[in-house]
């Protein structure tokens, strides 16, 4: 396995593990199928290639998406999915019709032309004699900082203390005198700036369409449900093995057919360890 391919292996997983996070967190932890994931993506896409072109740089535009995807999962917190809590169809429904009006939002208000983002830095970076972008290289640095701090938000913090015991036992959390209501409000929030922060960050590499968004939601499904639902090290491990699966496999043969082949492993993963690679 050449320098090139690992350092492409790391790309790719750091691509998953950005996006997957924030589903981590409200699928795994929380139990909500947010079906408008990959649009908070696209929102915090669009965030910094609006911020660009009225003159800001690119990490205000990277704060700006984490901020506007912060507020937009308030808002869908607070005004619908609160009342959906314990029915996953109710939220299903109404998360994938949210997903839609975001598509055709953004498809009236930039149509469909391709927008733009450029990378804070250009060129290159010799790493193990290889000549890699140096924008991937940073990519890769802050999807490890990234998890890093949610993985210490969760385990080191009296907010990620209430959020497992809400998640273990919600009856026994509001005896406890938890307002499990705004631990899940706070929860939901910090997972959508999250998504919208990967957005953000994946932007330079992608092609930044309305529809983006519905490239990486079974992706992201995938990396969690394989790596263990309710698990960050298992998010890890799952982005670690299906975006080298990816990496290997698109250097072998068209890309479609390796994403299908993805797909399969995944399943047969899934069939043998139920529970994930890493569970909970």
């Amino acid at each position: 396995m050449t320098p090139e391919l690992i350092l492409n292996i790391l790309t790719t997983s750091s691509i998953l593990l950005l996006v997957a996070l924030g589903l981590a967190i409200v699928f795994g932890l929380m139990n909500i199928l947010n079906m408008a994931h990959g649009e908070l993506v696209t929102i915090g896409a669009f965030t910094v290639s609006l911020v660009q072109a009225f003159g800001g740089n690119f990490w205000l535009g990277v704060f700006a998406a984490a901020v506007v995807g912060a507020l937009f999962g308030l808002a869908l917190e607070r005004g619908l999915i609160r009342y959906l809590y314990g029915r996953p169809l109710g939220v299903i429904l109404v998360t994938w019709g949210v997903s839609l009006i975001i598509q055709q939002g953004l498809l009236l208000g930039f149509g469909p032309s391709p927008q733009l983002v450029i990378a804070p830095v250009e060129g290159t970076f010799d790493l193990f004699g290889v000549n890699y972008p140096s924008y991937r290289l940073i990519l890769i640095a802050a999807a490890i900082i990234v998890t890093l701090c949610a993985a210490l938000l969760l385990t080191r913090t009296r907010f990620g203390l209430d959020l497992r015991t809400v998640i273990q036992n919600r009856e026994v959390a509001e005896i406890l005198g938890i307002d499990t209501r705004r631990v899940f409000m706070i929860a939901f929030a910090g997972a959508s700036a999250i998504a919208a922060l990967a957005g953000a960050l994946i932007a330079p590499m992608s092609k930044i369409v309305p529809t983006m968004g519905a490239e990486y939601l079974a992706p992201s499904f995938f990396v969690v449900i394989v790596g263990g639902t309710g698990s960050l090290p298992g998010a890890v491990a799952g982005s670690g093995l299906i975006g080298g699966l990816r990496t290997v496999l698109d250097y072998q043969i068209p890309s479609t057919l390796s994403q299908a082949l993805v797909l399969i492993v995944a399943v047969i993963i899934v069939r043998f360890r139920p529970r994930g690679l890493v569970p909970a």
